[in-house]
């Protein structure tokens, strides 16, 4: 994932979809990242390798996803999208950009807090869900130049990357063979059920 000054959205970014939920109850959604492991990384000869210790980890900032707070319903209805969570380098970031480390890597940690209003998160019943397959290592410049085709190729918000001169057919053929069939790159999308928190009769 690029990281920059400014802030850059992630790509593939997350989707989950939510079950278990009381409809009518209302719920806040978070986003967090936490280190993978305690190393840093450096790219060697077409791989990752271990480069030393992490570097002591910038302020942990959580993403609100902008729907917060809403009920269950809402939430269960469709697939929750965190398209506009950005994630950045700049220590002395202003925005509420999640700040992480290049060359270290991180997986997200999802929220589901039963509250009102943020101002009883602290107290409230939550649950944290975590996925093997959403980990990645943060930079500021792709190291492999196939990741940097395939996101070229795929990423909405990479146009500007891309060759304009470069014909529809030939784009197309570009496409298939950086994205076999079955792993084409698409949005992490997963599916979480609360458990162990009450839920409506059913009777």
């Amino acid at each position: 994932m690029i990281i920059t000054k400014p802030g850059r959205r992630m790509f593939p970014h997350c989707k989950v979809n939510l079950s278990g939920l009381i409809p009518c109850a209302k719920y806040i959604l978070l986003v967090d990242m936490v280190p993978e492991d305690g190393f840093r990384y450096k790219w060697n000869k077409e791989k990752w390798e271990v480069a030393g210790k992490a570097e002591p980890q910038p302020p942990c900032r959580t993403y609100l996803h902008p729907d917060s707070p809403a009920p269950g319903s809402h939430w269960m209805k469709q697939s929750v999208s965190f398209l506009k969570l950005k994630l950045t380098n700049n220590t002395l970031d202003q925005h509420g950009h999640i700040i992480l480390h290049s060359m270290h890597r991180y997986h997200p940690r999802f929220h589901i807090v039963q509250a009102d209003d943020l101002f009883s998160v602290r107290w409230s019943v939550f649950q944290t869900f975590t996925f093997p397959e959403t980990s990645f290592t943060a930079v500021t410049a792709y190291q492999n130049t196939k990741i940097t085709k395939l996101k070229i190729d795929h990423n909405p918000f990479a146009k500007g990357f891309r060759d304009e001169g470069t014909n529809k057919k030939r784009a197309t053929t570009e496409r298939k063979e950086s994205c076999p069939k079955g792993k084409r790159l698409i949005p992490s999308r997963r599916s979480v059920t609360l458990r162990g928190l009450p839920t409506e009769s059913t009777e």
